[in-house]
């Protein structure tokens, strides 16, 4: 699942306020990896380990609340970690069992991811980084 919540500053506290399943209805009970809120705020990405995909939702811009959007699958087994690049236009999935890494491009409009076709094999992933250029 992924969980709103509020968080009080004085008291240090936090409140549930929604509670949502990461994986499409019928789908077998699967971990959740990495969860990541684009810079705009307007969406949150979620990995589904033993689904093998990624969930969108939208993030309601006056109470913040989340709808599920959809779920793109990773192109391989256990993805372990993803992130999204710092122009917000695409973002990379590890597979750690597969051992591969695969690209997708986040549509502009509705947050939803696209294959791109790009896919590598790499020995044993967990992390991805993005590097400013010296």
């Amino acid at each position: 699942t992924v969980t709103l919540y509020d968080y009080d500053k004085g008291t240090g506290t936090l409140l549930e306020r929604q509670s949502l399943s990461s994986l499409p209805p019928g789908a077998p009970e699967s971990g959740l990896a990495e969860i990541h809120v684009s810079a705009s705020g307007q969406r949150v990405y979620a990995s589904n380990r033993g689904h093998n995909s990624l969930a969108v939702f939208a993030v309601d811009p006056a109470t913040g609340k989340l709808t599920a959007l959809g779920h793109e699958p990773t192109r391989g087994n256990i993805p372990r970690h993803f992130r999204i690049d710092p122009t917000g236009s695409y973002l990379i999935a590890v597979n750690a069992t597969s051992g591969d890494a695969a690209v997708f491009r986040i549509n502009r409009t509705t947050g939803l991811l696209e294959f791109t076709g790009s896919q590598i094999q790499l020995p044993s992933p967990s992390c991805v980084q993005f590097l400013a250029a010296p």
